[in-house]
């Protein structure tokens, strides 16, 4: 059971009369397939100043220095909005970094992740605001990257659902997917993610609900967090003036007996810390029953308990997971407007591997490994 704040866009408090200017701190990036590495950097630039500012690059920009990406422009804008330690999103924002970008929003310097970054034709991207002073770095997030959940999904493996031994067709995949000429793995090394307990406490800093709070109960998988789930949040929060949201996320085995396959794709610890980085939830319990039981509901005096419009897997025992909250009149289903589920993500993964590459995060565009190039740019450096 985690905690989580969930302060809204624009919630930064600006300082009052007598008191020192805010710090304000700008990050830029891609931000295709965004995942809680990327999180965590947004969580380290904006614990360097006061408003945090983030940039998001256009489908054409991205698609002319790195290939298309797998989401569009206006759901990575709304993807990094929905990240708690976001102040403000800047849509079409340069590739670039320069001085005048920084002074247009006001921003004391940038941040990005501790590796070189280049363009196309192999320009230091941030060079311009280095020699000014005004770049700081903060530490890449080990364990995750875009190549390697997007190995996941291609190999239909279960490898990464335990720290056990890699399978040796997902280690030869590891070993080899983003390595230079050199050998060596200029990425994350495809390592597997290690979750601590300070990690949780970084994600989770909240309050217990309060009185006249509506508290509303979620469950489900949550895997590969994405936009549908964004939406199908926003909706939930947007119910009543007072929402205080618990998302319950299901167990590994859980996910895996009702989705089947090799999903889910992000083992437990990876989808608690993606769910605790969303503004719209205030709290997560981890490994959730998928029974929503009367005792589940009582210990946490819900209000409300929403479901979306995707189908309910019976129980095991054929039940309806969901029959208390009904039986209750607590049950609502919600249409969050989108149809974007974790199936059709890995449908749009699959189409882009094949054609002409991917977009990722400290990745080259998969498609193609033929011709040495200068690294591009990854997402915000994480």
């Amino acid at each position: 059971m985690i905690r989580n704040g969930h302060g809204l866009a624009g919630g930064a408090e600006q300082p009052g009369p007598g008191s020192r200017p805010a710090v304000r701190v700008w990050c830029d990036g891609c931000y295709d397939m965004v995942h809680y590495g990327h999180s965590n950097q947004l969580r380290q630039a904006r614990a360097m100043g006061d408003y945090l500012i983030v940039g998001v690059h256009t489908d054409e920009e991205i698609s002319k220095h790195k290939g298309p990406p797998v989401f569009t422009q206006e759901e990575r804008y709304k993807m990094v909005q929905a990240i708690k330690w976001v102040d403000e999103v800047v849509p079409a924002a340069p590739y670039v970094t320069t001085l005048e970008t920084l002074d247009k929003y006001s921003c004391d310097f940038c941040v990005h992740g501790n590796d070189i970054t280049l363009t196309v034709d192999g320009r230091d991207t941030y060079e311009e605001v280095k020699q000014a002073g005004r770049y700081r770095e903060c530490k890449r997030t080990q364990g995750v990257s875009t190549t390697d959940l997007v190995g996941r999904m291609l190999l239909m493996t279960k490898a990464h659902h335990s720290s056990q031994e890699m399978s040796s067709e997902y280690r030869a995949y590891a070993d080899s997917f983003g390595k230079c000429p050199g050998g060596r793995n200029p990425w994350t090394g495809v390592s597997q993610f290690l979750q601590t307990s300070r990690k949780i406490i970084q994600f989770a800093s909240g309050k217990e609900p309060q009185p006249g709070d509506t508290v509303i109960y979620v469950a489900g998988a949550f895997d590969l967090f994405h936009i549908g789930h964004v939406d199908f949040l926003a909706k939930v929060h947007g119910l009543v003036e007072r929402p205080y949201v618990i998302a319950g996320l299901h167990f590994d085995q859980e996910v895996n007996h009702y989705k089947g396959k090799n999903y889910p794709i992000m083992n437990l610890h990876e989808r608690t810390l993606s769910v605790l980085a969303c503004r719209y939830v205030s709290e997560v319990v981890i490994g959730a029953p998928y029974a929503v039981t009367a005792e589940l509901l009582d210990h946490f005096k819900v209000d409300l308990v929403c479901h979306g419009k995707t189908e309910i897997m019976p129980d095991k025992d054929g039940s309806d997971p969901y029959q208390e909250p009904k039986k209750r009149g607590i049950f609502r289903q919600i249409d969050s407007g989108s149809d974007l589920t974790t199936d059709l993500i890995v449908q749009r993964i699959i189409k882009n591997r094949c054609g002409r590459g991917l977009v990722g995060s400290g990745t080259r565009s998969l498609g193609s490994h033929t011709h040495p190039r200068p690294r591009p740019r990854p997402q915000a450096g994480v």
